[in-house]
């Protein structure tokens, strides 16, 4: 009763100032952009205040992070609201869901995260090795420890959405050293693997890959060879992206059957990739360069593709991990940097701008979001098994 009063008394608020808008519109000839800031902020502080609260209701009761929790919480994003709200259409914030999953699980380090076509995050983890300096060979990229043979664990964990609890594992005797994961609408997994140096597409728990990019174990700079590659993007035309990686810094677009069509050159390290559609944006987390850089993805038109359309570069973005798509927004994490916070962001790259910090991180490495744009997810490395883990926000 209390939720349907609320919701009524914002809703007179929002009736009574939109005639007191119109009025003042009628009256004087002015748009909306002519009213003082403060009486804009106001608006659409209502207004966002309003889908934020009817949003609320949406989510279930077990999904949704109390409101004591929400405020005290060290993940809390609504302290910045306000940079949402200045923007004609709130953008969804991410509020942490508390004590999710419900059973803390021991994984290795969890370098990514995707979410399956029923909605249920994937994650895609190295069991007992770790990348550290004693992984590669300095000169060439070769993996040190191939005659050790690939990990003999399940690899890859399929979570339920609501509880988190495991409902299916796959990728035993498999993959080296796991780095990216990407699931289409379709349901097929795109991984990359830095110890081979080459992208897969598989089906959902099978073993024998539909489409292999790159030579096992021979790092190269050819159009056959893959150096350490890091993440996938796949537009729903079928064409996809490899981010080749740590060693070729440069992005391969091919078309649905392999062929590549295009390289597009990249500084180091293009570390996770996303695609904006409607944009026809490519979204790169430029790690080292700390920004986001959007070139033209060449979906639609092949005028401009490749070419940088988009550079989003704060002061306190930081090296860029993580990047995913929502709508025309783009969600990022960065990962420890000198002094700077580790967060999340949302990024508007029409503006080129930051409009919003949410979250507190150690070292996230991945991040998605649900085809239904209603939850997010962040993985987190580090050297146990509680370090390494998944966080589950609600966008509202």
């Amino acid at each position: 009763m209390m939720k349907i009063l609320w919701i009524f008394g914002v809703l007179a608020v929002v009736f009574s100032a939109n005639n007191v808008l119109g009025k003042h519109l009628n009256t004087h000839h002015l748009t909306y952009e002519d009213l003082p800031l403060s009486q804009r902020r106001f608006f659409n502080n209502v207004r966002a205040l309003l889908q934020k609260r009817l949003n609320q209701n949406a989510v279930a009761e077990s999904d949704w992070p109390s409101f004591n929790h929400a405020l005290d919480s060290p993940h809390n994003a609504l302290a910045d609201n306000d940079n949402v709200a200045k923007s004609a259409v709130a953008i969804p914030t991410p509020v942490l869901v508390e004590n999710w999953p419900k059973v803390a699980h021991r994984f290795g380090q969890v370098t990514a995260v995707s979410i399956d076509p029923y909605g249920n995050p994937v994650i895609f983890h190295r069991a007992d090795r770790f990348w550290d300096s004693n992984t590669f060979n300095e000169t060439n990229n070769i993996f040190y420890y191939i005659e050790n043979g690939p990990i003999k664990e399940a690899t890859i964990y399929t979570l339920d959405a609501k509880t988190g609890n495991i409902l299916s594992s796959w990728g035993e005797n498999m993959f080296y050293l796991p780095h990216g994961l990407t699931i289409d609408t379709h349901g097929n997994y795109w991984i990359t693997d830095v110890a081979m140096h080459q992208a897969f597409k598989l089906r959902a728990s099978e073993s024998q890959p539909l489409l292999t990019i790159g030579t096992p174990f021979r790092p190269g700079s050819s159009v056959k060879h893959l150096c350490k590659p890091t993440s996938i993007a796949v537009a729903t035309t079928g064409e996809f992206f490899v981010a080749d990686g740590y060693c070729n810094q440069r992005i391969l677009k091919f078309n649905a059957a392999g062929r590549l069509l295009r390289i597009i050159p990249q500084p180091p390290v293009p570390h996770a990739i996303t695609l904006l559609e409607r944009l026809d944006l490519l979204c790169i987390a430029d790690r080292e360069n700390m920004r986001v850089v959007c070139p033209k993805a060449g979906l639609k038109s092949s005028k401009g593709e490749g070419q940088p359309a988009a550079t989003i570069q704060e002061p306190d973005l930081g090296r860029v991990f993580g990047v995913a798509a929502y709508d025309d927004i783009v969600y990022a994490v960065n990962g420890p940097t000198s002094m700077l916070p580790v967060r999340g962001f949302t990024i508007n790259p029409k503006s080129e701008t930051i409009i919003g910090h949410w979250g507190k991180f150690k070292n996230p490495h991945s991040i998605a979001v649900s085809s239904n744009t209603s939850t997010l997810y962040v993985t987190e490395i580090g050297s146990d098994y509680q370090a390494n883990r998944i966080w589950k926000y609600v966008l509202v």
